[in-house]
């Protein structure tokens, strides 16, 4: 069982000790993403997020590595459209120093003018990365296109035209008013002792006391983009919208997106791989929000073969929207995504994760046998339904990379 404290400045801190574990996984969750930002921020939290690993007042970029591995550690820190987060995990007799290490990152970081010339170097570079990675362009341009005039629509590592006027005391400013008490979640996960929970507590009270950040609300609007890429395949996402992740349906949610594309067994891979022989990649995904979200149906075909892959999957989509799932399928993906609940647990990150994701972004954490009890709760009638209101093909979208033909003949596809 978790506990969670409220520090004064507002910082909300949770503890998990797992017994039989000899580390401990520390991760800081602050509610700020691309989604936060304002049009020419663009890229903002995500640059601060590479900032903060390049030195601060006591440790340069090197010494903040060297320490760490001077303790058999690990850390690193990712960015999305909805929050932050900066992690470690350590052996427990190490995880003071841990501790120190990330709090001096988030709250004592340089943000030198060098450095930060040269990570917008590196920033360019993984934007680069992503741009020839066709799988992930097709997503990043599908947000683009159905979120459009919206933060939504940005893409989290910002544009080459952001990042140019960003300046190391601009950025600094621009954390400082954002990674505030309000806006900060501790979680602390494995084994550790009541002294060091008094320590983390120390060390996150330099937060200063501030709101939780506020976001303009998004929606989910039908939309076609295309990319010509020279490329051999060409890489398709059909998408449809869905509940945020706030949606007391999101169980349901995520037992219909396994059942459609998550796993070998599922309906496409088994009809557009298996039984038909359309294409090697395929699957489906969710990609939800706190206001909106959407469900895509993502595969890479050749040129000759993208209609019928596409006709396909959208056969598969409105098979389930007419008579929804067996119940052989519903107790399958049942039984898959509690064995991953319950496999996962045994990890200490995941544990960690839960916790801060949980308390940052849905506003309570609940325990396994709670979440256990709500994937048992879901009926093939409501993933009948849920599966009716989702896969209607007048508010379907398209992305398309590739050597790809006008945007218009995807449009007439999907009728519009």
């Amino acid at each position: 069982m978790h506990q969670q404290f409220c520090l004064p400045n507002g910082v909300r801190l949770l503890t998990l000790p797992i017994p039989g574990v000899r580390s401990a996984a520390l991760g800081l969750f602050v509610g700020v993403g691309s989604r936060h930002e304002g049009t020419r921020e663009c890229g903002a939290a995500h640059f601060v997020e590479h900032m903060l690993f390049k030195g601060t007042a006591e440790r340069s970029a090197g010494a903040l590595a060297r320490d760490m591995d001077a303790i058999g550690g690990q850390f690193n820190a990712y960015t999305t459209k909805e929050h932050t987060c900066f992690y470690a995990r350590t052996l427990d007799r190490h995880l003071d120093l841990g501790m120190d290490i990330l709090a001096d990152m988030l709250f004592h970081s340089k943000f030198d003018q060098g450095d930060l010339e040269l990570e917008r170097g590196v920033i360019l570079e993984e934007i680069g990365m992503y741009e020839d990675t066709p799988e992930d362009l097709a997503a990043e341009r599908l947000a683009a296109a159905v979120y459009k005039g919206t933060p939504l629509s940005r893409p989290i590592l910002g544009r080459q035209s952001t990042l140019a006027g960003m300046t190391g005391a601009w950025l600094q400013q621009w954390q400082r008013a954002r990674y505030c008490g309000g806006n900060l979640v501790a979680a602390l996960a494995g084994s550790f002792t009541a002294g060091q929970v008094q320590r983390l507590r120390a060390l996150l009270s330099q937060a200063p006391a501030g709101p939780a950040a506020q976001f303009a609300p998004a929606a989910y609007r039908p939309a076609v983009t295309v990319r010509k890429k020279a490329i051999e395949q060409n890489h398709l996402i059909l998408a449809f919208p869905a509940p945020g992740y706030l949606d007391s349906r999101r169980p349901q949610m995520l037992l219909l997106n396994a059942l459609l594309g998550g796993g070998c067994s599922s309906r496409l891979f088994q009809q557009l791989r298996e039984e038909r022989g359309r294409c090697y990649s395929v699957y489906s995904y969710v990609a939800d929000h706190a206001d909106t979200g959407l469900l895509g149906i993502y595969a890479a075909v050749n040129r000759e073969q993208e209609f019928a892959a596409l006709e396909a999957a959208r056969q598969v989509a409105g098979q389930l929207a007419d008579h929804g799932p067996t119940q052989e399928e519903v107790d399958r993906v049942r039984e898959q995504a509690k064995a991953n609940l319950l496999m996962g647990s045994e990890s200490v990150q995941t544990r960690m994760s839960h916790l801060g994701v949980s308390a940052l972004l849905y506003g309570q954490v609940r325990e396994i046998e709670e979440i256990l009890a709500l994937y048992d709760a879901v009926t093939r009638e409501q993933l009948r339904e849920l599966a009716g209101e989702l896969f209607q093909m007048d508010q379907a979208s398209l992305s398309a990379v590739g050597r790809v033909g006008p945007s218009a003949t995807y449009a007439a596809w999907l009728g519009r």
